[in-house]
């Protein structure tokens, strides 16, 4: 039998795709619907179907990241067979297929006999030959009773103590129930008497609330449900990529997208033994793209086989570029005046968004963070590699918890890339993190995590879990908790985003097009995603706030005086953002929205501490927006006064991300105008039949349809995509008149995008007037969207230009 690892026999390179469409696969949206969908993706003109995770998932997920079997394609979504008859329909339409692996962690399910492993971990410990499978700290526990130097595995599951929930396990044979958690017996321990016999397994069961602080085995982030894999190992890799690896040699898939790569103990060399299985390493290979998470300036590590990022860079550079720089700092102002914080930090203070970071950050490393476990794990290695040599001995555990919380809180972005055997990257933040500091237990522990103290098991483990727990710290302090509590402009606060300079000046904009091109013209973009906290056309409209901070402040303490005093000030900035981001939106999922911001801000509330009387009456106060005719119609009146400027943002949005460098990825639905929310709002299904059938008029001009308007641009730009590859990035520039609303660029001598930018901005300083876009010199020119025709080596009026549309799109044969 072939070996995951090995080269495909006589598989041609995938090619990269010229878009992709990414569908969310789950019960209601199987294989099945998603081959009734080729015809109408291939006429929307995309090359690659970006499909959600594969492998069989938890039973009834709805977004399949919750891996519980790696041997078969899911049956809930049709099975390997639906999957091949997916692959031979878009095939017949001229598209292939991208595949999301999850290599970082799989499900702890319910039932747990669903994990095989794992099944296998918890009845025969260390001893089984899946133990290695699983990233679980066998030390950090007290083993059982007749072994006690050997460890278990905490299972963090119960409802309360284990002394006042006894009398709901029960044994049956060789399982041990509890509700519907099903767990095995250690064999031979079935007719022990029950404390006994708990004493004698190779799991610890627990109150859920110990997961914290002594959980012993490494989770994706904070979710105890899903359990970190070794896939650095050769056989972990092997097994849990078989199948995927197989049908790419079968030529079923064509590329791959890497989820949470910088969960791994070595994203570079899984990443490189990925390549090698596709026959990268020989010129061939797979498309892959990984979701790595880039932070300010940080760019993807040069040495990644890869094409580039799942795009959350795209989506920041774009959005910034239609955000107005000076009224998101008066934005900030007018935010804390609504607060009723005061003026803007004095010189030398921290941007509040960065303090807010910072905070998030630290609490997750606190003596009961969400992540002290991770932290008590590198403590423990730390005093190991200190009791085997003298030289880097006597620092206290209390002195090493302080050390990495104030490293880990400091570190600016995601994860270090230090790998022991190795220098670590020049550019490595923590050099710097660590120069701020005299502090001789911090610079042992940087040492340590940046790999420059030599080697041994210990030393290297510490090396790859700083690097796993920075990115943890990362994502869950920010993303999942700064990111809902500086809401100056809410429309910024997603992944990868900077919400202390939330703005792009054109001339960065073009700069990032230019390196994206350069550096990795393959690389994804994308704008709305499965994961993004508000969909595009949703930021769109919060844009057009940033430009009239002040008066959208006033109205939004006007609303919030009709309904009189409420929970707290930025619940209620929050209700406002939501409500006119997703208008129209129900009831229910404005709640769900608010309750889930709520308790990941965690000032207030949380998941694992909700507070009734405070979720009760944000509750109550979303809901009596409805009960308010009079308040209803002030929202729908500035949501309407909103959509002219909204509108222009949109379909800036979708035309830049369409024909920038790089390979557009299109979310499903978002070819028209999608106002979604945080998941699971963002992760319904999506009727792409009746999406079929608008696309056959959507050219057909209907003033004031929005959706035939983004309908038919998309089509328009994928399908100009689709049959000639964009040339060479080049910013053009408008000519009389700043380069403040207009944003254009050519690519190679017969494309041009031009788009509107800060429309409201524009509106009132009086429109286009005189300026004029001098198009690359050669012959006529023809605007796709409209089919308008312009002459060759003539100025064009941008008030004629974009009279139809605020943007264009403008081609000429050559």
């Amino acid at each position: 039998m072939t070996s995951a690892a090995e080269p495909p026999q006589a598989r041609p390179a995938a090619p990269a795709p010229s878009s992709s469409y990414r569908l969310q696969l789950q019960p209601g949206f199987t294989l099945h619907h998603a081959t009734a969908a080729v015809p109408y993706l291939a006429a929307l003109g995309v090359s690659h179907l970006h499909l959600s995770p594969l492998l069989e998932a938890a039973p009834g997920s709805t977004h399949g990241y919750d891996t519980v079997d790696h041997t078969r394609i899911s049956e809930q979504l049709g099975g390997e067979s639906a999957l091949r008859a997916l692959a031979a329909e878009a095939r017949r339409h001229r598209l292939r297929l991208i595949a999301d692996v999850v290599p970082n962690h799989m499900a702890v399910p319910v039932p747990e006999h669903l994990n095989r492993p794992l099944w296998h971990v918890l009845r025969d410990g260390p001893d089984s030959p899946y133990a290695h499978w699983f990233d679980i700290d066998w030390t950090a526990q007290t083993g059982p009773a007749d072994a006690p130097g050997r460890g278990r595995v905490l299972l963090p599951l119960l409802g309360d103590r284990l002394g006042a929930v006894l009398d709901q396990l029960a044994v049956d044979g060789d399982v041990l129930r509890y509700h519907r958690h099903e767990l095995p017996l250690r064999p031979g321990t079935e007719r022990l008497p029950l404390p006994e016999l708990l004493a004698r397994q190779w799991y610890r069961l627990a109150w859920w609330r110990l997961a914290r602080t002594e959980l012993n085995y490494r989770r994706f982030f904070t979710v105890n449900e899903l359990i970190a894999l070794r896939v650095e190992e050769p056989e972990v890799f092997d097994a849990t990529h078989a199948v995927l690896l197989r049908l790419y040699r079968e030529g079923v898939l064509d590329g791959f997208r890497i989820d949470h790569p910088d969960g791994l103990a070595d994203p570079r060399g899984y990443l490189r033994r990925l390549a090698a299985a596709t026959g990268g390493t020989a010129g061939g290979g797979a498309y892959v793209v990984v979701e790595k998470i880039l932070t300010g300036e940080e760019r993807l590590p040069a040495d990644w086989p890869v094409a580039g990022t799942t795009g959350y860079d795209a989506l920041r550079r774009i959005d910034g570029v239609l955000t107005d720089p000076a009224g998101a700092r008066r934005a900030a102002e007018a935010y804390r005046a609504f607060l009723g914080g005061g003026p803007e930090p004095a010189r030398g203070e921290p941007n509040p968004a960065v303090a807010a970071a910072r905070r998030g950050r630290a609490e997750m490393t606190g003596p009961v963070g969400e992540l002290a476990a991770e932290v008590e794990r590198l403590v423990r290695i730390a005093l190991r590699i200190g009791a085997a040599e003298p030289a880097y001995a006597d620092h206290a555990p209390w002195q090493l918890r302080a050390a990495l919380r104030r490293l880990l809180t400091d570190y600016p972005v995601y994860r270090p890339y230090a790998r022991p055997g190795e220098a670590p990257p020049p550019e490595e933040f923590l050099r710097t993190v660590r120069e701020g500091s005299d502090d001789p237990t911090e610079h042992l522990v940087a040492a340590l995590a940046l790999g420059e103290l030599g080697r041994d098991p210990d030393r290297d483990e510490f090396c790859v879990r700083f690097g796993q727990t920075a990115a943890a710290v990362a994502a869950k302090g920010v993303e999942d908790t700064a990111f809902y509590r500086w809401n100056a402009l809410p429309g910024h606060n997603e992944v990868g985003g900077e919400p202390a300079r939330p703005w792009v000046t054109p001339a960065e904009f073009h700069d990032w097009c230019r390196y994206l091109e350069q550096q990795w013209p393959h690389s994804m973009t994308a704008l709305s995603t499965h994961d993004t906290k508000r969909s595009a056309d949703a930021r769109a409209r919060l844009a057009v706030l940033a430009e009239q901070p002040e008066a959208w402040a006033a109205e939004a303490a006007a609303w919030s005086a009709a309904l009189g005093p409420g929970p707290d000030r930025d619940a209620d900035w929050m209700l406002w953002h939501t409500l006119v981001a997703a208008w129209p939106i129900t009831p229910e999922r404005l709640v769900a929205a608010l309750l889930k911001a709520a308790r990941e801000a965690k000032l207030h509330t949380s998941w694992t501490a909700p507070d009734t009387p405070y979720e009760r009456a944000l509750e109550q106060r979303a809901r009596a927006v409805y009960a308010d005719p009079g308040l209803l119609a002030r929202i729908e009146e500035r949501v309407r006064a909103l959509a002219p400027h909204a509108r222009a943002n949109t379909l800036a949005a979708a035309l830049l991300h369409l024909t920038v460098p790089g390979v557009p990825d299109l979310y499903q639905g978002s070819e028209e105008p999608l106002y979604t929310l945080v998941d699971p709002d963002n992760r319904g299904v999506v009727d792409l039949d009746a999406l079929a059938v608008r696309l056959t008029d959507a050219a057909a001009p209907r003033p004031g349809d929005l959706a035939r308007e983004k309908l038919h641009l998309t089509a328009t730009a994928l399908h100009l995509r689709r049959d000639r590859p964009l040339g060479a990035y080049r910013p053009l520039a408008a000519v009389d008149l700043s380069g403040e609303h207009l944003l254009a660029f050519a690519r190679g001598e017969d494309v041009v995008t031009a788009v509107t930018r800060l429309p409201y901005g524009l509106e009132r300083a009086g429109g286009w007037r005189d300026a004029v876009l001098e198009l690359p010199p050669g012959g006529a020119w023809t605007d796709q969207l409209t089919e308008h025709r312009y002459p060759a080596g003539q100025p064009v009026p941008v008030a004629d230009l974009l009279a139809t549309y605020p943007v264009a799109l403008l081609t000429r044969r050559g």
